[in-house]
């Protein structure tokens, strides 16, 4: 098996049961946990092979982790809620692995399609990042990876280095792999965030200064 089936099954894995579990916390039937499982698994590579060019049926072949997918789905279903609850308490480690699975897959499918660089940047991060959206959309929730510590930099920094070529070899994209899952895990534990601003007005503020004034 070549590396990009070693990422592919590694991220389908990760991700399906991400989106199994964040439905089973909506309670969601059974219909919705597999729905909510495959959207995580494959909607960032369906969206990924909308903007690089590939045809987006390309889905339909993967058969095999389509299988992978529901065998691990199903697996999450019928866990007792004791060793889900468990598993929860190292999701962000196992969401950090689809990240950087999918992050590398997709940078590697649009540098073997011969794309600029800025391409190979949105492919990496669509494709880490892109059906944990389409999860929490579903699911009622604000996308967690637009709001929580760092999580997209972390992909489009993947998609950087294989897009320039620093990284090649099997070893060297494993390598890249660890180095991912652990700047993930440590902007988890550190809380590091992107900068923000907020729109809303302190009460406390706003009242203060009409009595300023």
């Amino acid at each position: 098996m070549d590396i990009f089936g070693i990422f592919s099954i590694i991220g389908t894995i990760a991700f399906a049961v991400s989106g199994a579990i964040v439905a089973m916390e909506e309670e969601y039937d059974i219909l919705g946990v597999f729905v909510l499982g495959l959207v995580t698994a494959f909607g960032g590579g369906v969206v990924r092979n909308l903007l690089i060019g590939m045809p987006v049926t390309s889905l339909w072949s993967q058969g095999y982790l389509l299988k992978i997918a529901i065998i691990a789905m199903t697996i999450a279903f019928v866990l007792p809620v004791v060793w889900i609850q468990r598993w929860r308490r190292s999701e962000a480690f196992f969401d950090a692995i689809g990240l950087s699975a999918f992050a590398i897959q997709g940078a590697l499918y649009a540098t073997q399609m011969k794309h600029p660089l800025s391409a190979v940047l949105v492919a990496a991060m669509l494709t880490g990042i892109g059906g944990g959206i389409i999860r929490d959309v579903l699911a009622g929730r604000k996308p967690l990876v637009l709001k929580d510590e760092i999580y997209a930099v972390w992909a489009m920094l993947a998609g950087l280095v294989i897009g320039l070529g620093w990284i090649k070899s099997n070893l060297e994209l494993l390598f890249l792999f660890v180095v991912i899952i652990g700047f993930r895990m440590l902007s988890v534990y550190y809380k590091w965030k992107l900068p923000r601003r907020s729109l809303h007005i302190n009460t406390a503020d706003e009242q203060q200064k009409r009595g300023n004034s």
